[in-house]
């Protein structure tokens, strides 16, 4: 039985998530990250094992087709995945496991890890998401669009979640994000049994 407890930080492009994740990190340092495999290209600043494991669209295929992958998605053309082998030994080390991936991979993942913690990050308003996409300016104005039609149907669609965050200001995201790892890595050390024995007489 797995002893550790998975995090998963989930929301439509532009919602935030990669940057929560880092501030989460370094306020938590007992979180775990669980690097995702993907066949996009890095932006500016993502380092290769740090942010994703950035592979080929062959070497993906090759490892989705021997069972490596706990869930994967393929958005906008670009394949991600999540190590099965990563996640299990984590938990087995009694690890809080922190993975940042989009909402279909969020719900497989819940499915296989029913323990697991769904955390939704969205942006307060569609005028910020789509201000926060051209910002990155990492896409055109096609994809944007594209993205935001997205973000429309992932809403509309998400369930399954365990808690929701609006993020309207980074520090607040954090802060909220970090209470439901602190309670509940704190709710999963006492089982029922355990408390039985503390309260036995």
């Amino acid at each position: 039985m797995s002893k550790g407890q998975i995090f998963v930080l989930s929301g439509p492009p532009g919602a935030g998530k990669s940057t929560v994740r880092q501030a989460l990190l370094e306020k938590r340092p007992s979180l775990i990250y669980s690097v995702s495999f993907t066949t996009r290209q890095p932006r500016a600043g993502e380092r290769d094992g740090v942010d994703y494991y950035f592979v080929t669209r062959e070497e993906f295929l090759a490892r989705h087709k021997q069972g490596e992958f706990a869930e994967y998605n393929q958005i906008f053309g670009n394949y991600y995945g999540t190590s099965r082998k990563t996640l299990q030994e984590a938990l087995d080390q009694g690890k809080e496991v922190l993975l940042d991936i989009d909402v279909d991979g969020a719900a497989i993942l819940k499915m296989k890890f029913p323990g697991g913690v769904f955390i939704l990050l969205v942006p307060p308003s569609r005028q910020e998401l789509e201000r926060r996409l051209r910002g990155r300016g990492t896409e055109d104005e096609a994809q944007v669009e594209e993205r935001l039609a997205r973000v429309a149907y992932e809403l509309g669609s998400v369930g399954g979640y365990d808690y929701l965050i609006c993020n309207d200001r980074l520090d607040e995201a954090v802060d909220g994000v970090l209470t439901i790892i602190k309670a509940e890595s704190y709710r999963t050390k006492l089982s029922a049994d355990d408390l039985l024995q503390q309260f036995a007489f």
